[in-house]
């Protein structure tokens, strides 16, 4: 997890893009999706929320003063303390949570906003004090945009994202682009059974279960709750429950029955020193989970105990591909397999990212 600006990789206006991403997704219900482990509810994000709240557009454009005001008040003070968001890109948040929660963005984004004597109706998917308090927090919290309206663009998925739950990054799209090169050369691995460890919402497990084969399955794993529950419901919205099976517990613990079957695993870890997480930008420090992100003194611990655990769980010429801090962990992480699991792995390497960190670790199993 490369710690960027949170929202910047949301390019596009959210309905543009959710016509070109979301044509095959099948609509479901918050309520029906629950996690296998927990009785947890997932939030729906406000894109996909009907638009059941009605406004007038005057109340409307007094909020969104109101919004660009507190946006105004921030100028540069985020970046220069922690690169957090300045306001052109608070501004930027603002008009896509327009375009989320407005059943008609465009006609309240281009028209001048001046006249507060205009009464009429505009149907909007999140109430006016919902809005108001969402906009508060993100700029007087720094809560993430993501957990505000409530998903985050990756690849070409939309998925569900919400407090408790890590936000996919942009980096870790390469993961799925490993596996598919790996399986590429492999068919074999196309159609055998894979696992996400520590999956959060669920991005990789979903991104490699659509590259599959038809008999290929991912199980993925989470200790926490609230990312299972997430992760089902994301699941369920890319009509994946045939393939992608979501369990609740601590990295290997919930693929026992399957020991030595596997093969293909992915994970990203936390693997940020526990040291470092308070000097973290607001967005991820405060909001994000510390479950997720902190890896121990070192930053470690979880890499480590994954490479541990692959030695068991990969079946002969499984692939394993992991995402690390950088170069220095990466390196770390390399000498420690050619040592201590000397003859276990084959064509151990660093792969970079798009900023030429050395930020991925792949092997195979030995055969």
């Amino acid at each position: 997890m490369r710690l960027t600006k949170l929202s910047e990789r949301r390019l596009r206006p959210a309905c543009v893009s959710k016509k070109m991403k979301l044509s095959f997704i099948r609509p479901i219900s918050c309520c029906s999706v629950s996690s296998p482990a927990t009785s947890v509810k997932p939030q729906k994000p406000i894109f996909l929320r009907p638009p059941t709240f009605k406004t007038t557009i005057s109340d409307l454009q007094k909020w969104h003063h109101w919004a660009k005001s507190l946006i105004s008040s921030v100028g540069s003070t985020f970046l220069e303390l922690d690169n957090g968001p300045d306001s052109e890109l608070l501004l930027r948040e603002l008009n896509w949570l327009v375009e989320d929660a407005i059943e008609t963005p465009k006609s309240f984004l281009q028209q001048p906003h001046k006249n507060y004597n205009d009464n009429s109706s505009v149907a909007v998917r999140a109430s006016l004090e919902q809005l108001y308090m969402l906009w508060k927090r993100r700029v007087e919290e720094r809560m993430p945009f993501q957990y505000v309206v409530g998903c985050e663009h990756w690849r070409d998925l939309v998925l569900s994202v919400q407090e408790g739950v890590l936000i996919p990054r942009p980096e870790t799209e390469l993961i799925v682009d490993l596996v598919d090169d790996a399986i590429k050369e492999n068919g074999e691995l196309r159609e055998g059974l894979w696992a996400d460890l520590g999956t959060g919402s669920g991005a990789l497990a979903i991104g490699i279960a659509r590259i599959l084969g038809t008999s290929g399955r991912v199980v993925a794993t989470d200790l926490s709750p609230v990312a299972t529950a997430v992760a089902s419901y994301n699941v369920q919205r890319y009509d994946l429950e045939e393939k992608v099976h979501v369990k609740q517990g601590s990295w290997f613990e919930p693929l026992r029955d399957n020991e030595g079957e596997f093969v293909g695993l992915v994970s990203n870890p936390p693997y940020i020193p526990s040291k470092d997480i308070g000097g973290l930008q607001a967005e991820v420090g405060r909001h994000e989970p510390r479950l997720a992100l902190d890896g121990g003194a070192s930053g470690m611990n979880d890499l480590i105990h994954l490479c541990d655990g692959a030695v068991s769980m990969l079946r002969p010429g499984g692939f394993f591909a992991f995402e690390t801090n950088g170069d220095e962990q990466s390196k770390f992480l390399v000498h420690y397999i050619e040592t201590k699991k000397q003859g276990n792995f084959s064509k151990v390497k660093m792969v970079s990212d798009f900023a030429g960190i050395k930020r991925f670790i792949t092997g195979f199993r030995g055969r």
